[in-house]
């Protein structure tokens, strides 16, 4: 085990939505760097959370049956409850739409307030304005402050800086051309060249902000233990009649 990282003198107690990937791991870090506390972490899982994708335009459901086991390496109370929305309201700017994803976000963050006091929340939202409205739009409901600190940062010097700091995360999805079965379970530090290459060539967002590819944080500096994926074996979730970039889960 390890001690937990000196944090600095605190200025609010946060709740951080965490899906397991690079950019919550980070957000988290960016937190403590800047001086606040976390106290608890949330998340939203498919329905049925057996590892199974489910198409969500909020959440990162890959890897969320992993979730319990990263609060246990970051020893922090865990508040989760499933998806039961869709994204029936669309549009840039959210208004309260009964059904919606949105809202389950709201009930969350309104269970774990019963039970841990807390000022702030905040997610890993890098270049998606239609989560950080979201998010922020729940917050100003709830009275509470909404921090991004990733948003709109330059994506390489993000994923480099990451990198540097610590977070070593490995790819559970990939989805875009250029990625492969044979690019899963490794780490985003080994193939940030390539994605550099392919930003050049395609368009490609080295962060994976268009969906090209999708992470699971093995370790960071803020948990007091390691996780080990073992057994995990690629899923073709579907298959690109070009063959050129098939959607593969690990």
């Amino acid at each position: 085990e390890r001690s937990r990282p000196n944090q600095r003198q605190r200025y609010m107690r946060v709740l951080a939505l965490l899906s397991g990937g690079k950019d919550s791991t980070y957000a988290m870090m960016k937190c403590v760097e800047h001086g606040h506390e976390l106290v608890a972490l949330g998340n939203l899982h498919p329905p049925a959370d057996d590892g199974r994708e489910m198409d969500s335009f909020m959440y990162q459901t890959v890897g969320s049956e992993l979730v319990p086991a990263l609060a246990e390496c970051l020893e922090l109370p865990l508040f989760r409850a499933p998806i039961t929305g869709d994204a029936v309201d669309q549009r840039l700017i959210y208004e309260r739409t009964d059904g919606d994803e949105v809202e389950d976000l709201l009930r969350l963050l309104e269970a774990a307030r019963a039970e841990v006091e807390f000022e702030a929340v905040c997610c890993g939202a890098i270049l998606s304005n239609y989560q950080r409205t979201r998010v922020e739009d729940v917050c100003e409901r709830l009275g509470l402050v909404s921090l991004a600190y990733l948003w709109q940062r330059n994506q390489a010097e993000l994923l480099a800086e990451m990198a540097e700091a610590g977070v070593e995360a490995v790819l559970v999805k990939v989805a875009a051309l250029g990625l492969g079965a044979s690019h899963l379970h490794r780490s985003i530090r080994e193939l940030a060249p390539l994605f550099g290459r392919l930003e050049g060539r395609f368009g490609f967002h080295v962060c994976g902000e268009g969906g090209e590819y999708e992470t699971l944080t093995l370790d960071c500096p803020l948990f007091r233990r390691r996780l080990v994926l073992r057994g995990a074996r690629p899923l073709v979730h579907s298959e690109d009649p070009s063959g050129m970039a098939p959607v593969v889960l690990l």
